[in-house]
């Protein structure tokens, strides 16, 4: 029994920790070995979370469950089922964390109140919160911080402060909002909680970030989060949820060559961990895809997305629209919004407004654009005013009041530059042209179109790029080039470009040849990497 008992030990100091993969690999082998007793195995069932065995995870911590209410230790029971409903409720299985936080509040019924009934609390209200109806939310934070108080239990003032945050931030008390979840991370950065619940309330406050569109405390949060990450050892779940936030981030700045590969495995890694983040990262890759030209791969990115819960809007709706099915990208648009809170219809309501006037709907663009105004001015984030001038300036050219147009678009300028929003500065300078060339304007004009059209090409925005060149490609490519260095990009051989465009390998080296001369390089894989950053993508 020594080996088996420094496995045991070993397992349960590298825990502690938090070197997950050295105590999932210590007390894995002792439980090969001869079993563990219930708190060794608990550790295990954690250990195999952290590094991403989900599955192994939850089979482990529901023995342990059972383990435990077989043997009468009710408060151990309760707190088991409460860890495995947040392992559920983290992957977005909603129902089953459900019916945990239902086992736990059976079992604590019966037992004098403590800490575990403030957790089980507060999984409730994430359970249930509803943003139309705050109040439940708010009675719970109440009750968390005077549970808190009277325990002396510093996550319960954390849950408190989160709840109650979310509550005001939702309310429109943006600034309110944000002091008490700014707060609430106090107990969390003191060790206060368990990881598993602190790393959850990280990625609550990074999502609070992004839903009102504030970028400067996304990236902060992100950055606190990653740093939380660096104490443990190895990859392990909030590694992958932070890189998710980092690329989303990256994709804004404009590093989409970088971005679209490593989002595009970052999200298959979170896949049945965080199905909430995976689906919003499959989202940005079908957005990437989009915006370089690459219609079916946008197409296939949406649909993983869909499958994992996110609604993929506004971008399959502007993928639609850039097709020519107007339509149905007004159908799919108009859907999305249906139902929706105010702060949820924002980030639908900048395309919603270029889809209706793109259909001559002049008035129902005026309404949804007075909508979004409307959200800005109660949320007052930078992001928020951004889209939401982006939007009146495009009504506004629509309807030839240049003049009015051009100060709301150099407003929305600065906030995007702040907010280090390129493809959005990009958008903005070609809508000035506009404006500028409808009020007579010609050098001016000239001058933001070019501005735009430079920025297109150092993101790789093919489709703005063949709108305002002229329908030209870039390096001077033909469309036939540019097909075959799309193929090759991708990974195709010779022969196999040839069999996909029905020409021969032949002429494909020739088309090659041309290439290389032009674009200035020798080699496919300098070739490939032009390509990318360029936005020659397969059509």
């Amino acid at each position: 029994m020594e080996e088996f008992d420094q496995l045991v030990a070993d397992g349960r100091a590298a825990y502690e920790r938090g070197e997950w993969q050295t105590a999932y690999q210590q007390l894995e082998q002792a439980r090969l070995q001869a079993g563990l007793p219930s708190e060794d195995l608990g550790l295990l069932g954690g250990a195999a979370w952290w590094t991403g065995r989900v599955k192994q995870s939850l089979e482990i911590v529901e023995h342990v469950y059972h383990r435990l209410y077989d043997a009468g230790d009710a408060l151990g029971a309760a707190r088991k089922a409460l860890d495995v409903g947040l392992v559920w409720f983290i992957r977005g299985d909603l129902v089953i964390a459900s019916g945990w936080a239902n086992r736990a509040r059976r079992i604590l019924q019966d037992l004098p109140e403590g800490v575990e009934h403030g957790y089980l609390l507060y999984l409730d209200a994430a359970l249930t919160l509803d943003v139309r109806d705050l109040g439940p939310a708010r009675e719970a934070a109440a009750r968390l911080d005077e549970l808190g108080r009277r325990l002396r239990a510093p996550a319960l003032t954390s849950f408190s402060l989160v709840l109650a945050g979310l509550a005001d931030l939702r309310s429109g008390r943006t600034a309110a909002g944000f002091s008490q979840l700014d707060e609430a991370m106090l107990p969390v950065l003191a060790g206060g909680l368990p990881p598993e619940w602190a790393g959850e309330i990280y990625c609550i406050v990074i999502h609070a970030c992004y839903d009102v569109n504030d970028l400067h405390r996304m990236r902060a949060w992100t950055r606190a989060t990653e740093q939380w990450c660096e104490q443990f050892s190895g990859d392990v779940v909030y590694s992958g949820i932070c890189r998710i936030h980092r690329l989303q981030l990256s994709s804004i700045e404009g590093d989409w060559a970088a971005a679209e590969d490593a989002i595009e495995r970052s999200g298959a890694e979170l896949v049945d961990r965080n199905n909430w983040v995976a689906g919003e990262a499959f989202y940005q890759l079908g957005e990437l895809r989009r915006l370089r030209g690459d219609t079916a791969g946008a197409r296939a990115a949406y649909g993983r997305a869909r499958r994992l819960g996110a609604d993929p809007q506004p971008g399959e709706s502007l993928l639609q629209h850039a097709a020519g099915d107007k339509d149905a990208a007004w159908s799919g648009v108009s859907a999305a919004l249906a139902g929706r809170d105010p702060l949820a219809c924002a980030r639908l309501l900048q395309a919603a407004v270029d889809i209706a006037l793109a259909m001559r709907l002049e008035d129902e663009a005026d309404r949804l654009c007075s909508q979004l105004e409307e959200t800005a001015a109660v949320f007052d984030t930078p992001g928020l005013r951004a889209w939401a001038g982006h939007a009146r300036a495009t009504v506004l050219i629509a309807r030839s009041r240049y003049a009015e147009a051009m100060p709301v678009l150099q407003a929305a300028a600065r906030e995007y530059r702040g907010m280090q929003a390129r493809y959005e500065i990009a958008r903005v300078h070609e809508l000035l042209a506009r404006a500028h060339r409808g009020a007579g304007q010609a050098a001016a004009a000239a001058a933001d179109s070019a501005t735009a059209l430079a920025i297109y090409r150092q993101l790789g925005a093919l489709p703005d790029i063949l709108r305002l060149d002229g329908g030209r490609l870039p390096g001077g490519l033909t469309q036939r080039e540019a097909e075959v260095l799309a193929l090759v990009a991708a990974g195709a051989s010779n022969k196999s470009a040839a069999e996909a465009l029905f020409i021969s390998q032949k002429t494909v080296g020739r088309h090659l040849a041309n290439i290389f001369a032009k674009i200035g390089t020798s080699s496919r894989t300098a070739a490939a990497a032009w390509a990318r950053d360029h936005g020659v993508l397969p059509r």
